[in-house]
C-alpha cells in the first residue's frame, strides 16, 4: 500500500490518499483538499470519513463533484455534514453509505475496517486498511481528541481507550493532525490519558 499524505487548511488537518492494488481511497478531505486530491489520484474508489468535523469532511463534496465516487461516514456524525457542530460554515455533503459501529467493507476487492472509538465525536472511527490505521482524532501520537466538544463524551472517550488498549498486534497509525506513531507505542500512554479523562468527568 502506498499513502500519500497532505496536512490541510489552518488546523492542519492530514488528508490522506491510501493506494493499494491500484486503486485509490480519500480519507478525511479537509478544507482545501481537492486540487491535491485530484493531482495524486488515478483510479478513485471512494472517500473515506474518519468523523464528521468539518476540517475533516470540508472537500467532501467538491471531491465527489469531481471523481463521483460515494462518500462513507459513522452515521453517529452524518448530521455534522450538514450542520457543523462548531459553527464553522462547512459546504454541505451527504453521505451515500453510512458505517455504524464496527464494521467492514469489502470495495472493489479491497477490505475497509471501520472500528468505532466514540468520545471525540459520537461516530469517530478508525479506518483500518491491511496494517495501518487512519485514526482521525481518536488517537494521536502521544495524545488523543478532545473531549469537550459539543456532542463529545468523556465516559465514551474512557470506553474506547479501555477497548483501544485490548488489541492486539500492532498497527502504524497516521492520525488527523501530526506524525505517524504505533498502536503499541500509544497504548503505553493510554492509562495517563484514561486518567486525565475521568478526572473531567
Amino acid at each position: 500500500m502506498q499513502i500519500k499524505i497532505q496536512p490541510m487548511g489552518a488546523t492542519q488537518t492530514n488528508c490522506y490518499i491510501a493506494t493499494i492494488e491500484g486503486k485509490d481511497f480519500i480519507i478525511d478531505p479537509g478544507m482545501g483538499a481537492t486540487k491535491w486530491v485530484l493531482d495524486n489520484v488515478s483510479n478513485p474508489v471512494a472517500i473515506l470519513n474518519t468523523h464528521g468535523h468539518f476540517d475533516h469532511v470540508w472537500s467532501n463534496q467538491a471531491v465527489q463533484d469531481a471523481l463521483h465516487i460515494p462518500i462513507y461516514c459513522p452515521k453517529g456524525d452524518t448530521f455534522m455534514l450538514q450542520d457543523c457542530p462548531l459553527g464553522q460554515p462547512v459546504p454541505p455533503s451527504e453521505a451515500d453509505f453510512e458505517i455504524v459501529g464496527d464494521q467492514t467493507l469489502t470495495l472493489e476487492g479491497v477490505e475497509i475496517k471501520f472500528l468505532h472509538f466514540p468520545g471525540h465525536t459520537p461516530g469517530c472511527s478508525i479506518i483500518q486498511i491491511e496494517d495501518v490505521w487512519f485514526s482521525g482524532d481518536f488517537l494521536f501520537q502521544q495524545s488523543i481528541g478532545r473531549w469537550d466538544f459539543p456532542f463529545s463524551s468523556g465516559e465514551a472517550m474512557v470506553k474506547s481507550l479501555e477497548k483501544a488498549m485490548t488489541l492486539e498486534g500492532d498497527y502504524t497509525v497516521y492520525p488527523g493532525h501530526g506524525m505517524t506513531t504505533t498502536l503499541k507505542a500509544e497504548q503505553k500512554v493510554m492509562p495517563y490519558w484514561i486518567d486525565q479523562v475521568k478526572r473531567t468527568i
